[in-house]
């Protein structure tokens, strides 16, 4: 059964519209916002390279945190389940990733694999929370700004073209707890090693500014890929469930 805000289905015209302005000017001029704000960081806060690299290492855990409830939101039972397993495996997959991006730092990592070890599988749950703990504390103040405004980016993205546009309706539990996987290869492996090139070349200021320049198109080329591309399959489900005769 579908539990994902099915009171839009007597909307269809209305939600057409909303979904085209979600899932394209204001998810996407708020993502690109957000991601610009890493250069204030270098111009107006001394931002370096590191605190730049665990920010967007930071948007794969705000990510993963969407995915959960659009899991759980899908398949209020199955997702639950499915969610156990998703937040032991991509909660290691990002726990390694970040300990990755802690050493390419320099940053010491033996912190992260201290203490008593959680039981079963949840270690790979406590590495990441032993990561989260050592970015926080890494980061400068000011970290949080961005921080928050790429959860907010995200957060639209989530009410405008997922619950309101209507890819809900198109996608399944597996197919979302796949999909975070996909980003951190394409796009943060590239910022990665990116970063690791700007450090070498010791973080001049021209190379921190397209480092930021590179996040921002990857990730709205990579936005509006996967929104665009279901925009027509989900205009038509919408005006097909506002008209009876055709349901």
């Amino acid at each position: 059964m579908d539990y994902c805000f099915t009171a839009q289905v007597g909307q269809g015209a209305d939600n057409a519209a909303m979904e085209k302005w979600f899932a394209n000017p204001a998810a996407a001029t708020l993502l690109v916002v957000s991601n610009l704000i890493p250069l204030a960081g270098v111009l107006l806060w001394d931002w370096d390279v590191v605190s730049i690299v665990m920010l967007y290492w930071s948007e794969n855990v705000i990510l993963g945190g969407y995915t959960l409830i659009k899991m759980i939101a899908r398949a209020p039972i199955g997702g639950w389940f499915a969610g156990v397993f998703f937040v032991v495996h991509y909660g290691g997959f990002c726990g390694v990733h970040g300990m990755l991006v802690l050493a390419l730092s320099g940053h010491d990592v033996g912190d992260v694999m201290g203490g008593d070890p959680w039981p079963l599988w949840f270690v790979f749950v406590q590495i990441l929370y032993n990561v989260c703990v050592e970015v926080v504390a890494l980061a400068p103040a000011q970290w949080w700004v961005a921080f928050t405004a790429l959860a907010l980016s995200h957060g639209v993205s989530l009410v405008g073209n997922y619950c309101l546009g209507g890819e809900w309706r198109n996608t399944d539990v597996s197919k979302l707890m796949r999909a975070p996987y996909k980003r951190i290869v394409v796009l943060h492996l590239a910022i990665i090693f990116g970063g690791w090139g700007v450090m070498a070349a010791g973080s001049p200021l021209p190379l921190l500014f397209m480092l930021v320049l590179l996040k921002v198109a990857m990730d709205l080329f990579l936005h509006q890929r996967e929104h665009r591309a279901r925009l027509p399959e989900q205009t038509a489900a919408l005006q097909g469930a506002a008209e009876p005769g055709l349901a």
